[in-house]
């Protein structure tokens, strides 16, 4: 006896793999695959399920649900920044010292209490020789786009003469403002706009030398 024909142009495809049919396998009229190839079909389905699951080796995803192991975009930029006990850090400076000063309504006048906080921050720059700052200057939603825009650099520019006035030079020193553009505090009233009217000292990670 000769060996059972198969044809090559009838089969069944998954993935990469062909299955053969023997040609004797065949129904003239409705197609039904025999128990060999439904368990072919079967071994191709498992076996392709397995190259596209992503947890396949076990433990892709471990975590995923409490968010360990998700990306922080923010992450490499807060390794640098030192802790927030060490008095030489930006955190350090940021949560301690103070990095901001706010203003009454409509004017660039320092407070007594934005004052001593621009000591404390002229005396961390003055120990920090490393760093540089950008002043920010920001502004209530009141008022027209290019009012708080201007509002905003005589604010900064505040906050820069103080601190050039305790010994900062002025080269390390630099001014921008935001005016409205940017709220720390989203409403319609007071509680929000007393928030928002206010410079920032932000300290540069790069370094001078």
């Amino acid at each position: 006896m000769g060996s059972t024909p198969t044809v090559t142009t009838r089969y069944f495809q998954a993935g990469a793999f062909h299955v053969n049919v023997p040609a004797k396998e065949q129904n003239m009229g409705t197609p039904k695959m025999n128990m060999l190839t439904k368990a072919a079909l079967i071994g191709l389905v498992l076996t392709t399920a397995a190259c596209t699951r992503p947890d396949r080796f076990g433990g892709a995803n471990d975590g995923a649900a409490d968010g360990a192991g998700a990306f922080d975009p923010n992450a490499a930029a807060n390794a640098n920044l030192g802790g927030a006990n060490d008095p030489k850090s930006p955190l350090y400076f940021n949560q301690t010292i103070g990095d901001r000063v706010l203003f009454a309504v409509d004017t660039s006048t320092l407070t007594e209490q934005g004052k001593q906080i621009l000591v404390g921050q002229a005396g961390w720059l003055q120990s920090n020789p490393e760093y540089l700052a950008i002043i920010e200057g920001h502004a209530d939603e009141v008022g027209t786009r290019e009012y708080n825009i201007g509002l905003g650099f005589r604010r900064a520019n505040a906050v820069r003469e103080f601190l050039v006035s305790q010994g900062v030079p002025s080269t390390r020193l630099r001014v921008t403002s935001y005016g409205k553009e940017r709220p720390i505090e989203i409403c319609s009233d007071e509680t929000c706009y007393s928030k928002n009217r206010r410079a920032v000292t932000v300290i540069s990670i790069a370094s001078l030398s």
